[in-house]
């Protein structure tokens, strides 16, 4: 039977940077995940924020162009448009960006596992746990003595690992277009309506080189899809498609609840989507990703070497929760709002100048996530001496 320091369920972001970092620390790593391909599947729009692309080193290559305009849609199509003097999104050629992330990943020694499900695992002693796989049908099972949930909002490890849950969520489904002609510079365009898209907003983000046009919402509240053809055929007037090539339809859950409480024990630990490392607020879940994969990693390379318990309460989500309060408020306020005069009203409120600060301020503001992981010196040498 085969062993390993650490088994990763899941090869989304949060699995991928996990895997490389904890590979680099000289961790044996198993990355397991269910996909035969990386750019299979995708689920995220991919929308990194100013802060993540100044902490983090990604490959330019597999960046879009900046994005420095948001323009907001109240349900009547009124426009407030706001504007900063930074690059303050880029979307991610997901695909890309994940094989070159499992390509650094693979180079540090992590061993990958595609076409694999997790089944389930058992304690074998107080230091290790059998992990049982199933790949094209065949059962395995390897040890590690420590496992991470990197497997979604959904997360099937966390409810083996007796961890918490994600209990409020939206789902959001979208499409991504070539050749579809630009109107002006690279834009996010956010639209309020809790009709078309009730507790979270419908959205185009044109970046010059790719089109993305989606819906999210409350599950419970409507049908994606449906919603996403209606949203389509709304803006036939104002985005040409008649040449444009659909390339992808993207989908998935996205948990909006806050970081979980519980996110941790001596057997393994959830990142990502699976911790609900998501803004309750945006729905922003990338900058989360990759600082808690951050923390994630040192905390585990420490357990490691000292077999020391008490290390792994630093990777708590009590912590995290606390910063987040009043993101967790709002939300809860938002997913209250049903009428759309009541949103008409508020999108009149935010263009007043005291307030159109304050829509400035969740747009281009720099709070996604506390500073838990910062990349420190040796790891951002490590990461520009492995960029393509």
């Amino acid at each position: 039977m085969q062993k390993f320091d650490v088994c990763i369920i899941g090869a989304g972001l949060g699995g991928l940077q996990c895997a490389k970092l904890l590979g680099r620390k000289g961790a044996s790593v198993l990355l397991v995940d269910r996909k035969r391909s990386l750019q299979d599947s995708i689920h995220t729009t991919g929308i990194f924020v100013r802060r993540t692309l100044e902490d983090f080193d990604l490959p330019e290559d597999c960046l879009g162009p900046p994005v420095r305009h948001v323009v907001l849609y109240s349900p009547r199509g009124r426009a407030l448009k706001l504007e900063s003097p930074h690059d303050e999104f880029r979307v991610g050629r997901m695909g890309e960006l994940y094989q070159r992330f499992l390509d650094e990943a693979i180079e540090a020694g992590v061993e990958w596992s595609p076409r694999t499900r997790y089944v389930g695992f058992e304690v074998e002693s107080d230091s290790s746990s059998i992990v049982h796989l199933e790949t094209n049908g065949l059962t395995r099972s390897i040890e590690a003595r420590f496992i991470i949930g990197a497997d979604g909002a959904q997360s099937h490890v966390a409810r083996d690992l007796g961890l918490d849950a994600n209990q409020e969520g939206i789902v959001g489904v979208e499409d991504v277009f070539h050749n579809v002609p630009v109107n002006g510079p690279p834009s996010f365009h956010c639209f309020l309506d809790p009709k078309l898209a009730p507790g979270y907003i419908a959205w185009v983000v044109d970046d010059g080189t790719e089109t993305h046009i989606g819906v999210g919402g409350y599950a419970k509240h409507f049908d994606p899809v449906a919603a996403l053809e209606k949203f389509r055929l709304s803006l036939q007037d104002t985005i040409d498609l008649s040449q444009a090539r659909r390339t992808e339809r993207r989908g998935g859950r996205i948990p909006v609840g806050g970081v979980l409480r519980r996110i941790g024990n001596t057997r393994g630990l959830l990142v990502g989507d699976a911790a609900g490392a998501v803004s309750p607020l945006t729905a922003g879940g990338l900058d989360p990703c990759m600082r808690l994969s951050g923390l994630a990693a040192d905390v585990i390379t420490r357990f490691l070497s000292t077999g020391d318990d008490a290390e792994l309460a630093a990777y708590s989500g009590e912590g995290f929760r606390s910063r987040f309060v009043s993101r967790i408020w709002m939300r809860r306020a938002i997913s209250g709002i049903r009428q759309p005069l009541l949103l008409e009203a508020g999108c009149a409120v935010l263009r007043l100048p005291v307030f159109k600060q304050l829509a400035w301020h969740v747009f281009f503001g720099r709070g996604s996530f506390p500073d838990v992981a910062k990349p420190d010196a040796d790891n951002l040498a490590a990461e520009k001496a492995l960029t393509y």
